[in-house]
């Protein structure tokens, strides 16, 4: 249902190798009020999903990658973008 979407990996849970990604996988829970004033009624949180289903995007070509690794002149070992022609490190 999020597929093709993106966002901002807020928490990591590697012992569980899931992530919650901003705005995907939304999920509302029916919430009763709990203090005297306290409202309660329906909110909506991002819910975990599996860590597996989830890919960075390239900040040069604009697309979800695989990652490569590649070192620069520096001698530096660099992130790069998998994708054919496309030369960008992130």
């Amino acid at each position: 249902r999020d597929r093709g979407k993106t966002g901002k990996v807020l928490e990591v849970s590697r012992d569980e190798n899931k992530v919650i990604v901003q705005g995907l996988n939304i999920v509302t829970k029916h919430v009763k009020p709990r203090k005297q004033g306290q409202a309660g009624g329906l909110v909506e949180a991002e819910s975990p999903i599996y860590a597996c289903k989830v890919m960075p995007v390239c900040p040069k070509c604009g697309k979800a990658t695989r990652v490569g690794h590649t070192v620069d002149k520096a001698g530096k070992k660099v992130r790069t973008c998998k994708h054919k022609g496309c030369d960008g490190t992130f």
